[in-house]
C-alpha cells in the first residue's frame, strides 16, 4: 500500500494516509469504483450488440474506421455518461448489499465506527464519479458528439436541419434580419430584406431576391440584385445594385437548428450561444438551456443516489440481494423517467430549465434523507 520514492537524496512516504484515508475508506472506494466501472463496461456490452442489431444495415454500408472511430468511439463514452446515475446507484446497491449479507456492515459499525463514518468514503467515491461526470459532459464528450451526429446523419437517418422558412431575427442592436427561405445545401436565402431602426424609427430597409453565405469567412454575405431606401424625415432616397459584399453577425447555424445541436457544444460554448440567441430575439433554444443545466443536475446526482443506495442496502434484509437491487433499479429507472418528464415542463414553458432538471434532485435527496435517517438507526 505504501511506496518509498527517492528524489535528490530524500525519502518520501506516499500512501492513503497522506491523504487522510483509513484501511477501510480504501476498501470501500476500491470495491464502489471497481464495481462502477464493471457494471458500467457490462451494460455498454449489452447496449452495443443492441445497437448493432438496430443499425446493422448502416454498418455494413459505412467504412468500417468511421463505424469505429467516429461513432462507437463516441456513442460509448457519450451512453455511459448519460446513464451514470443508473451505474452509480446499480454499483452502491449491489457492493453494499453484498457487505449486509455477508454482516460485515454490522461488524464494522459494532467495532465504534458511526454511520456517517461509514458513509463518508461512499461519499468520497461519487465525488470521483461527479467531477468524472461533469468533465466528460462539459468538456470532453460535447467535441466527440459531432463526429457521432454526422455519422448518424449520413448513414442512419438525417435529422439535420438544411432549410429554415420565415427567419426573423435581430443581427445587432436596432438591426432585424427577415430570409423568406435559407438553403444550408447552398448557402443562399430568398427574399431577404434588413431593416435598421433608431428607437422605433425605421432609417433604412435593404431588400434582396437573394442573399448568399460565404462560409469561409466570419459573418461574410453577398446580397444579390438588392434595393436599398434611406429615410431622412419624409425624405427617401433608393440605391440598386446587382452585387453587394457585405458583414451581417449572423451565420446559418444560428437559425438552422438540428435535434441534439446542443451535445455538439461544451458548456462554455453553450453558455455564449444561449446569451447570443437570447440577444437576437431566437425562440427555439430551450433544448440548449436544459442540456447545459442538465450536466450540473446529473453530476449532483451522483451524490443524491450514493446516499439512496447505501441506505437502501445497509441493513441486511429477507429477500437479499435481489429484493434491494429490485428497488435500486426501481428507483433509478424512476429518476430517468422523472428527468425526462419534467424536461418537458420547460420546453412547453411551465417552469424555469433550471427548476425543471433540479427537481428530481430535490425529490430524490428528500427520499435520501428519509433513507438515511432510518438507516443510521439500526
Amino acid at each position: 500500500m505504501a511506496k518509498r520514492r527517492r528524489h535528490n537524496g530524500f525519502k518520501f512516504r506516499i500512501s492513503w494516509e497522506t491523504f487522510g484515508l483509513k484501511l477501510l475508506d480504501v476498501f470501500i472506494l476500491k470495491k464502489f469504483l471497481g464495481t462502477y466501472f464493471f457494471a458500467t463496461i457490462l451494460i455498454l456490452a449489452v447496449v452495443s450488440m443492441f445497437d448493432i442489431t438496430e443499425k446493422l444495415d448502416a454498418f455494413l454500408s459505412a467504412p468500417l474506421s468511421e463505424t469505429i472511430f467516429d461513432y462507437f468511439m463516441s456513442f460509448l463514452p457519450y451512453f455511459a455518461n448519460q446513464l451514470a446515475p443508473l451505474f452509480t446507484f446499480i454499483a452502491v446497491i449491489f457492493f453494499t448489499t453484498k457487505l449486509a449479507g455477508n454482516s460485515e456492515i454490522i461488524a464494522i459499525l459494532s467495532s465504534g465506527v458511526s454511520f456517517n463514518r461509514f458513509l463518508r468514503p461512499y461519499m468520497i467515491g461519487a465525488g470521483v464519479i461527479a467531477l468524472m461526470i461533469f468533465a466528460l459532459s462539459n468538456y470532453i464528450i460535447p467535441p466527440t458528439n459531432v463526429k457521432r451526429i454526422d455519422y448518424t446523419n449520413k448513414y442512419v437517418k438525417n435529422k439535420k436541419v438544411t432549410t429554415g422558412l420565415d427567419i426573423q431575427l435581430m443581427a445587432r442592436p436596432g438591426e432585424v434580419v427577415y430570409i423568406g427561405r435559407f438553403e444550408n445545401n447552398t448557402k443562399t436565402g430568398y427574399r431577404f430584406s434588413l431593416d435598421k431602426f433608431n428607437g422605433k424609427e425605421l432609417t433604412s430597409r435593404m431588400t434582396a431576391q437573394t442573399i448568399t453565405y460565404d462560409s469561409t469567412r466570419n459573418y461574410h454575405w453577398t446580397v444579390h440584385n438588392y434595393m436599398i431606401r434611406d429615410f431622412d424625415g419624409m425624405k427617401e432616397s433608393i440605391r440598386r445594385g446587382e452585387r453587394l459584399d457585405t458583414i451581417i453577425p449572423i451565420e446559418p447555424r444560428d437559425f438552422l437548428i438540428s435535434v441534439n445541436d446542443q451535445e455538439t457544444l461544451t458548456t462554455p460554448q453553450l453558455s455564449e450561444f444561449i446569451e447570443k440567441q437570447k440577444n437576437r430575439g431566437v425562440a427555439n433554444i430551450k433544448a440548449f438551456e436544459i442540456e447545459k443545466e442538465r450536466r450540473y443536475a446529473v453530476a449532483a446526482a451522483a451524490f443524491i443516489l450514493t446516499l439512496i443506495g447505501v441506505s437502501l442496502s445497509a441493513k441486511k434484509t429477507k429477500g437479499g440481494m435481489g429484493i434491494n437491487i429490485g428497488i435500486g433499479l426501481l428507483l433509478s429507472f424512476s429518476y430517468i423517467l422523472f428527468s425526462t418528464v419534467t424536461s418537458q415542463f420547460a420546453i412547453s414553458g411551465l417552469t424555469s430549465p433550471w427548476v425543471a432538471m433540479w427537481i428530481p434532485n430535490f425529490v430524490y435527496l428528500a427520499i435520501g434523507f428519509g433513507l438515511y435517517y432510518r438507516a443510521r438507526k439500526f
